[in-house]
């Protein structure tokens, strides 16, 4: 066995034949020879020494990637292990020393109008808003927004209450820097208590005085066609919900608001769907000399063009010139934005704008109510149809005819009358069509007694017509109405309510602007041996009436539960 010094000298050199150098035999042989004496420490170190330089000498050396590892430190309150942090404290410890949510009220008032149901918006804005939805919570963060000025919002969300309770809860989550840059995140809630507070909108309902302006829309014609699209529309984009009340009189409708802001909106809605004209006006109501403020209330006059669909017109020379050379004598196949003429001579169209029409009007020649019964005795399409210089477009959705027709009155006399229409597409031999008698009526029309007598035709065709009991019977949809006031209404509303559903379902770029939707009271009716072809909407363009509301009768937001 060999001594504790050639014992050790193996150890090393067996260490150092390998590829990596412990320094700790290193350590312990300068402890061990230190510890012996004479010759033998001697040749003990120069062979160790002759034996490490030759295999350093020779020996590569490797880099290995140094492998750190965190360590855990105490908490300076409490004593626990922890990861290191910025603040060398424990969460439980750090919560103590600083509350992050100091400043933040947790109980916030909030109020309520029980007549219109909206949420006051300081200083002065009254909102609509579902329980539970994002306007709901934007408005109430809005309350917290000073306090929160030094934190971190990171979420919010509503906790379930009840609906009744006149409370509501909402979790916030929020982040602050504290000491030494550490990070701490806290969860809260914070409750908003409802009171009840009368709007000055509901204040002046109740005290009788309750519009600021009034926009009185009126229209001097015999039929409402054009104010049961211009309802529709109405209804389409939500534009009634802010008017106070809504009085219907023989020649219009009048729209109240609590605010001039309101009507002018309406008008402005006005002037973009239908050719009209408008003219404000306000009158003083009251005078404070103390605060020099001033009580308007404010009038609104929109004038709608007089023209309607289905009606005859007759354009004045000039004006029929600017829109490429057509006839003056033309039929108003729609009101939308713009009238839309065609030519029953010719097939041209045109579309009359608000301005055009103001700078060149026309009247109408004639109401639904002067409309007669014709039959179609005979009918020739006119396939090649050329125009004069500089005309117009001419209409793709029609087909130019010659007929031949007798008035349904008239069937026992040889009586007939020529004309061409524009409803080539439509008629055939023994058909039923609605069209204006001009060879026998009375008409006082400025630019239509300056005409040619030879360019007056005898009869202008202007519909097809179908057996009305069948069409009300095949019916399965409906359309909304608004709530109105009605005052002086007209034995014959029924009937012109009746012509404008006929003319959704003739029309269908008509529709396109009106939500129709099914109606399911209606019960299905087999199709009829003896169909007659009238035109009907398709299931694809209605819309289902449901009533989506939530517990307080609003559209709510799905609720959160914690």
């Amino acid at each position: 066995m060999l001594p504790a010094s050639d014992r050790l000298v193996s150890c090393c050199l067996l260490s150092c034949s390998t590829m990596t150098f412990e320094i700790s035999f290193i350590r312990v042989y300068d402890v061990v020879v230190s510890s012996s004496s004479g010759i033998h420490q001697s040749l003990t170190c120069q062979y160790f020494s002759s034996c490490v330089s030759e295999r350093l000498s020779g020996m590569e050396y490797m880099q290995t990637p140094a492998t750190s590892s965190q360590g855990n430190i105490l908490c300076c309150t409490c004593g626990i292990l922890i990861p290191p942090n910025a603040a060398n404290m424990c969460v439980s410890c750090l919560r103590k020393e600083v509350d992050i949510t100091e400043g933040i009220p947790k109980q916030v008032s909030v109020h309520f109008c029980k007549q219109c149901e909206r949420y006051l918006q300081p200083p002065g804005t009254w909102v609509q808003c579902a329980l539970e939805s994002r306007e709901l919570l934007a408005l109430c963060l809005k309350k917290l927004k000073s306090s929160m000025s030094k934190v971190r919002l990171i979420d919010a969300g509503f906790l379930w209450t009840e609906p009744h309770s006149k409370r509501i809860k909402i979790k916030l989550t929020i982040q602050k820097e504290v000491m030494n840059g550490a990070i701490l995140q806290q969860v809260f809630v914070v409750d908003f208590v409802i009171h009840p507070q009368m709007c000055e909108d509901c204040h002046r309902v109740e005290a009788k005085d309750f519009w600021k302006a009034v926009v009185q829309v009126r229209q001097k014609t015999v039929h409402k066609k054009t104010f049961y699209y211009l309802e529709q529309l109405i209804l389409k984009h939500k534009l009634h919900q802010n008017s106070l009340r809504i009085k219907e009189i023989h020649e219009g409708i009048d729209f109240y608001y609590g605010s001039k802001q309101h009507a002018q909106k309406m008008v402005d809605f006005l002037q973009c769907t239908v050719p009209c004209r408008s003219k404000a006006s306000q009158r003083l109501i009251s005078h404070d000399v103390h605060s020099n403020t001033y009580n308007y209330k404010s009038t609104f006059s929109v004038e709608i063009v007089p023209i309607c669909k289905d009606n005859v017109v007759c354009l004045s020379p000039r004006l029929a010139q600017s829109l490429g050379n057509m006839g003056q004598v033309c039929v108003c196949i729609r009101v939308t934005s713009t009238i839309h003429l065609i030519d029953p001579n010719t097939l041209q169209i045109a579309e009359v704008d608000n301005n055009t029409y103001w700078r060149y009007p026309f009247n109408s020649l004639c109401n639904p109510r002067q409309l007669e019964e014709f039959i179609i005795m005979d009918i020739d399409i006119i396939r090649d149809q050329k125009l004069g210089a500089g005309a117009g477009l001419r209409s793709n959705k029609h087909i130019l005819a010659e007929v031949w027709v007798q008035k349904s009155s008239e069937m026992d006399t040889n009586q007939q009358y020529h004309c061409r229409t524009f409803l080539g597409h439509l008629l055939n031999i023994g058909d039923v069509v609605l069209g204006f008698d001009f060879a026998n009526a009375n008409i006082n029309d400025e630019f239509l007694n300056k005409m040619n007598p030879h360019h007056v035709p005898d009869v202008v065709l202007i519909k097809k017509s179908y057996d009305r009991a069948k069409r009300v019977k095949r019916r399965n949809w409906k359309l909304r109405e608004m709530e109105r006031d009605r005052e002086g209404m007209d034995t014959d509303d029924e009937r012109q309510y009746q012509d404008f559903l006929e003319d959704l379902e003739e029309d269908e770029a008509l529709r396109k602007n009106v939500n129709i939707f099914r109606d399911s009271s209606k019960i299905p009716v087999e199709s009829d041996t003896d169909d007659d072809g009238a035109p009907q909407i398709s299931l694809m363009e209605m819309l289902e009436d449901l009533s989506l509301n939530d517990a307080t009768g609003g559209e709510g937001a799905d609720m959160m539960t914690d």
